[in-house]
């Protein structure tokens, strides 16, 4: 599913590739994957240009020339971009393509349908409708601790909770304790001020080597945990030196917190006693 920094790289991905080009026509596959009305989308669309972006979280913002029609843009489970000339074929899954009058398109892939367009006129007015709190690499230290620290549920739930911040999913949020030495079954209210300091650093860290890589999890410091997950090769010479603490060699714990699988050092990440 893409995270943060998988639509962070869509984002820039899109702003390199398919701004000032006027919309001659948006073609949709499937009316089902448009928050609104297809006719509306295309008479509002019509002629315009897409002049920048906004990403908050997961959910990517295409400003246009008219300062009142802003798309905005959900990759759900699978989704991508992908910018390409006319002449070539359409790419799979590219359920909706804007078409542009300078001979390229910009298509929306949809591979399994829960990728969701439309249009927004005002971004806060969305944000604050959905509960979408504070983008995970705009949130500020004091805005962390105030959310956190009300909260008596265990620190893991209370990261994804998108309401929180915004922007980050499991394997992310298991990393970032990981980075941050602090165990993902500790209630939050209880996080020191040492303690939420390093959250807010790790965050961005972890988010910010999951760009700099282009989210490619094998190019990921070996430090890094999510090896664990075995979601690309190993990056060790090691076949099994990815099941144990990158720091401390202690084999990496498995549980389940608040209904998801959470991967964790016993050793390094301690409940306090």
């Amino acid at each position: 599913m893409p995270e943060l920094p998988e639509v962070e790289i869509r984002r820039q991905y899109l702003e390199s590739s398919a701004l000032n080009q006027p919309i001659q026509h948006i073609d949709v596959e499937d009316k089902k994957l448009l928050t609104t009305d297809y006719a509306q989308l295309q008479q509002a669309l019509d002629g315009r240009q897409f002049t920048g972006t906004y990403r908050v979280g997961k959910n990517l913002f295409v400003y246009t020339d008219d300062p009142d029609i802003i798309v905005r843009m959900h990759f759900g489970m699978t989704g991508d971009l992908e910018y390409y000339h006319a002449s070539l074929d359409r790419p799979r899954f590219a359920r909706i393509v804007f078409e542009f009058t300078s001979g390229f398109n910009l298509g929306f892939l949809c591979p399994r349908k829960f990728e969701r367009v439309g249009l927004v006129k005002d971004i806060d007015a969305f944000l604050k409708a959905k509960k979408i709190g504070s983008d995970a690499l705009a949130i500020s230290l004091d805005e962390l601790t105030q959310r956190v620290r009300t909260r008596k549920s265990p620190i893991k739930p209370v990261l994804l909770d998108q309401q929180v911040v915004a922007g980050i999913g499991n394997w992310i949020v298991d990393e970032v304790l990981f980075q941050a030495f602090i165990h993902p079954e500790q209630r939050a209210n209880t996080l020191t001020d040492a303690q939420l300091e390093q959250l807010h650093r790790s965050i961005r860290y972890v988010l910010e080597t999951a760009i700099q890589h282009e989210a490619a999890y094998r190019n990921f410091p070996a430090d890094f945990l999510i090896h664990v997950r075995e979601w690309d090769d190993s990056p060790y010479d090691d076949v099994d030196a990815h099941k144990f603490c990158p720091r401390c060699q202690t084999r990496i714990e498995r549980i389940t917190v608040g209904g998801r699988t959470t991967f964790f050092c016993p050793n390094e990440q301690r409940l306090p006693l």
